[in-house]
């Protein structure tokens, strides 16, 4: 398994518990780091680092679902995955709704966290892909002019040039080189490429 810079961050307040996961970890591959509590982890977490959680249900203070409700706040993309010796459907229901990978029993099979790490694993880069497509698309339409955004949000509503050069009050000619700018600044091809860039980012019109 390629981890590249991500670290496993394992959170659970039984040390014999996190050295465990961890060695887990580095059996794979992965360079993990084990805290004690929920605070202890967000306190030195770095808001850019990558990765995936793996946190116990039940700690003093701050418990796994409590910081999986704190990652979401602070809009981590962090990937998580609950352990948990007391499970029940109620929880379990919770944590996923909650955005965990899956919910892991204690004590736990080596083969079910090493799935459940890898399928982290292949979430959060499938997340860091998406997000660094939307920044790259918020950059380029970022680098529009008003009177280019103008036309772009026109031409993502379908209406011809002539139509938008009556709506803008300007000469065809212009609303084709603004649209001939809109295209090579934003790096599409096509109109249809152009559409899909807009709503990939969730831009309105």
């Amino acid at each position: 398994m390629s981890s590249s810079n991500r670290v496993v961050f394992v959170i659970d307040d039984d040390p014999n518990v996190g050295a465990s996961v961890c060695a887990l970890a580095n059996s794979m591959g992965c360079e993990a780091r084990a805290f004690t509590s929920a605070e202890e982890f967000l306190s030195s977490i770095d808001p850019s680092q990558r990765g995936v959680v793996v946190v116990d249900l039940r700690m003093p203070g701050m418990n796994g679902l409590e910081l999986q409700d704190e990652l979401r706040r602070r809009k981590s993309l962090l990937p998580v995955i609950v352990l948990t010796a007391h499970a029940r459907t109620q929880t379990t229901v919770r944590a996923m709704k909650a955005g965990a990978v899956t919910v892991v029993d204690k004590p736990y099979h080596d083969d079910d966290l090493w799935d459940a790490i890898r399928a982290a694993m292949e979430q959060e880069q499938a997340i860091w892909e998406r997000e660094s497509r939307l920044q790259e698309i918020r950059d380029r339409l970022g680098t529009l002019t008003p009177d280019e955004r103008r036309v772009a949000d026109l031409v993502v509503q379908g209406l011809p040039n002539k139509a938008i050069a009556n709506a803008l009050n300007i000469a065809v000619r212009t609303v084709e080189k603004r649209r001939h700018e809109v295209l090579a600044k934003m790096n599409v091809k096509s109109v249809a490429e152009l559409v899909r860039a807009f709503h990939e980012a969730g831009e309105s019109t």
